[in-house]
């Protein structure tokens, strides 16, 4: 679930893979392998959430109110 609201939401913000890494402070190919399934640590799921503005239950799929509280 993840790897698609990541996608999901990169293509909702019209950005590119390298340009959501940049912003979290990763690399292209690090954000690429959460694209590809691969589960990341805490500071990055927050920053994730930070910079597409929505929940980590959102992003995780636990909720599918994308809305931060």
């Amino acid at each position: 679930m993840l790897s698609l609201r990541l996608k999901e939401l990169r293509k909702i913000h019209n950005v590119t893979q390298k340009q959501v890494a940049a912003a979290i402070s990763i690399t292209e190919r690090n954000y690429q392998r959460l694209e590809s399934g691969e589960n990341p640590n805490y500071c990055t799921l927050n920053a994730l959430a930070d910079y597409f503005n929505v929940s980590i239950d959102y992003i995780v799929g636990r909720s599918d109110d994308p809305k931060r509280y």
